[in-house]
């Protein structure tokens, strides 16, 4: 990897970050990637190859974007989060190339709304996330949720919460380390720590 160091950020060469970007020590932006303007990153995090994160786009401590990943304006990544290879964050709900009159759509035209996603959560490969939706997490969780490979979330997503297939839909609930909570008795139980993540709810 060729690179260049200014205030422990590693950027690739060939990666383009903003002289209004805000990037923290520790972080790495790999090859090809491009920080638009007054973007925030927070420390320790990771920008894979390829990837293109909109204005003013925000994300957390030791975030992981992963390689092709499109994270679109104004998208607010809370601290921790897994944003898997070629996933998309989208931020607008009635896309067009053209105006009612047959005019180029500009950015004047129509108000970009934005993907908020919890503390800890993971969004899987090739996942969609339709604007506007929520990933939620507790105040206190050791973890947000989960999106798997190729979901298509339009819907905010309640914290813990395993969401799959297209459209999305739950079918179980998620832990610290990212595998899926087991029953036991009234609650949901974390195989990896054998910590009770929450009562038994439905979902």
């Amino acid at each position: 990897m060729r690179e260049e160091t200014t205030i422990h950020v590693r950027l690739h060469t060939t990666a383009e970050a903003h002289s209004t970007a805000g990037i923290s020590a520790g972080t790495v932006i790999w090859a090809w990637s491009q920080v638009r303007e007054n973007v925030i990153i927070g420390f320790d995090s990771s920008i894979g190859q390829g990837c293109y994160v909109g204005p003013g786009v925000v994300t957390g401590a030791r975030c992981k974007i992963q390689n092709a990943a499109l994270i679109y304006e104004p998208a607010v990544l809370a601290d921790s989060v897994f944003v898997g290879p070629g996933a998309v964050l989208t931020n607008d709900r009635f896309p067009r190339a053209v105006n009612v009159d047959g005019l180029p759509k500009t950015a004047g035209h129509w108000e970009p709304v934005g993907v908020t996603i919890g503390k800890g959560a993971t969004i899987g490969a090739r996942a969609v996330l339709i604007g506007p939706v929520t990933i939620e997490a507790e105040a206190e969780a050791e973890a947000g949720a989960g999106a798997g490979a190729g979901a298509v979330v339009s819907s905010d997503v309640k914290p813990f919460a395993l969401i799959v297939s297209s459209p999305g839909r739950q079918i179980g609930w998620v832990g610290r380390s990212g595998s899926r909570l087991t029953e036991d008795g009234d609650c949901w139980v974390c195989p990896a720590s054998g910590k009770s993540i929450l009562k038994k709810i439905p979902y």
